[in-house]
């Protein structure tokens, strides 16, 4: 089977995956039993993904840490699953928060920018 495949493209996402994973790991085995170690990790993922996105323009740059160590680092699957613990108000705070710090990320990269 000869599959069309973008190797350092593939290496880059899976290397910035691992890392994301671990640095979530990290953050949720140092603050144990709340969904909220789950909130921080995707607010502040947010964040950096608005700063990112803002200043990276090159592709594998954007794949490694885009897509690799924020996607690994970010969990919106995991507080889709802690809404039935936390309740319908963590549920709007993770999703007006992921929005809010996006666009924070964003307006400040591009103020910094300036």
């Amino acid at each position: 089977m000869d599959l069309d495949v973008d190797r350092p493209a593939l290496l880059a996402v899976a290397a910035g995956g691992v890392l994301g994973a671990v640095t979530r790991y990290g953050v949720s085995a140092a603050w144990p039993g709340t969904p909220w170690a789950t909130w921080v990790v995707n607010i502040s993922g947010c964040f950096l993904i608005g700063v990112l996105y803002t200043v990276i323009d090159r592709r594998l740059p954007r794949l490694f840490l885009g897509t690799g160590v924020l996607g690994g680092y970010t969990t919106f699957s995991t507080a889709t699953a802690q809404v039935s613990e936390a309740g319908l108000g963590y549920l709007a705070a993770t999703l007006v928060g992921a929005l809010l710090a996006v666009w924070a990320g964003s307006a400040l990269a591009t103020a910094v920018r300036r």
